[in-house]
């Protein structure tokens, strides 16, 4: 007799609905999750309106996952059942030269991952393909661990890539103080010296910046990056993350930017950024992050365990998912919502 479990899936483009569906057998090499947590994304929304022809439906959403281990397939040792594990979700082939060193986020061959191809983590179970793609949680409490998996992750991948640039007196732009901002200045006070500027167009947000340790908070507006250069000296940022991503944001962070500085757009918001040779600062540079990579789940993972950083996390059912997503998308919510089945 089959199994059945609820699951938050795709069906048609332009929607997700609750649905009854089979709970996952694992074949060989496989782990199956009874789902602790599973983080809500703007990129769910993506997701969501995409063209079926770059995500195959029906899908389960969720990136961002955790839980405790339920069932393994043949061939599957060296973890037990009940132990708490995060999912890590930008699958890579494993065998290619990027993979070797441990990039699997920017694999030659990607996979389809989790929430992104494979039926993610918005249900009460969830399987995942090799145990390599499992990060033992120890003692976190693996709802609160779920925004780890990409919130913490993207942001994290950015602000390391960056670290030769935020020596002491140096200075960083978060634009965009919601579930990767409020993460992004916890990380950075655990591993820079760098002066953190946040920026959004709530104020309490700016508010809550402020207590996470942001030691400036603007509201975003036209004067913004004026103000950014007259508290700098004039020399402006050594960073900027844009986590909204849109025409405004990103101009605002360019227009941050000091020489030799960096803008990373990890928002997904749509935007574009015109370049020009005068409009960028002398050797200064454009990137945009995905994810992370293996290494830096396990670090950011560490961060948590360590009491470094914590993620604020609003816990929702099945029954709120709808309304909790419109309220992301409109900005009204503080940290990040975590389905919890």
């Amino acid at each position: 007799m089959t199994r059945i479990m609820r699951a938050l899936r795709v069906i048609k483009p332009g929607s997700a609905e609750i649905v009854e569906a089979p709970i996952p057998v694992p074949g060989p090499g496989q782990i199956r999750l009874r789902v602790a947590g599973a983080g809500l994304c703007h990129s769910d929304l993506l997701v969501i309106n995409a063209d079926p022809a770059f995500f195959p439906l029906p899908l389960t959403l969720g990136h961002e996952t955790t839980g405790w281990v339920d069932a393994m397939g043949a061939g599957v040792d060296g973890i037990k059942q009940g132990d708490a594990y995060a999912v890590y979700f930008p699958w890579g082939c494993g065998h290619c030269a990027r993979c070797a060193h441990g990039h699997e986020n920017i694999c030659e061959r990607p996979s389809y991952g989790p929430g992104s191809g494979l039926d993610g983590g918005m249900a009460e179970y969830i399987l995942v393909d090799d145990r390599r793609h499992l990060i033992p949680l120890g003692e976190l409490d693996p709802v609160e661990a779920a925004p780890l998996m990409c919130a913490g992750l993207t942001t994290y991948h950015a602000i390391q890539a960056s670290m030769l640039l935020l020596t002491p007196g140096s200075t960083a732009v978060l634009i965009g103080i919601g579930g990767l901002g409020h993460l992004a200045i916890q990380i950075l006070r655990a591993l820079a010296p760098a002066t953190i500027i946040a920026v959004d167009v709530h104020e309490d947000k700016l508010t809550h910046a402020r207590g996470l340790g942001a030691h400036h908070a603007f509201m975003s507006g036209p004067d913004t990056a004026a103000q950014i250069r007259e508290l700098t000296g004039g020399l402006g940022a050594a960073l900027a993350i844009d986590m909204v991503g849109k025409d405004a944001t990103m101009a605002l962070g360019l227009a941050s930017l000091g020489f030799g500085g960096q803008l990373k757009v990890i928002g997904v918001g749509g935007g574009t950024l015109p370049l020009t040779f005068y409009a960028m600062p002398r050797d200064s540079a454009v990137a945009v992050p995905y994810a992370g990579t293996l290494a830096d789940c396990y670090e950011v993972v560490r961060l948590a365990q360590a009491g470094l950083i914590k993620p604020q996390v609003e816990r929702v059912a099945f029954e709120d998912i709808v309304e909790t997503y419109a309220r992301m998308d409109r900005g009204k919510l503080r940290g990040r919502a975590v389905l919890v089945p």
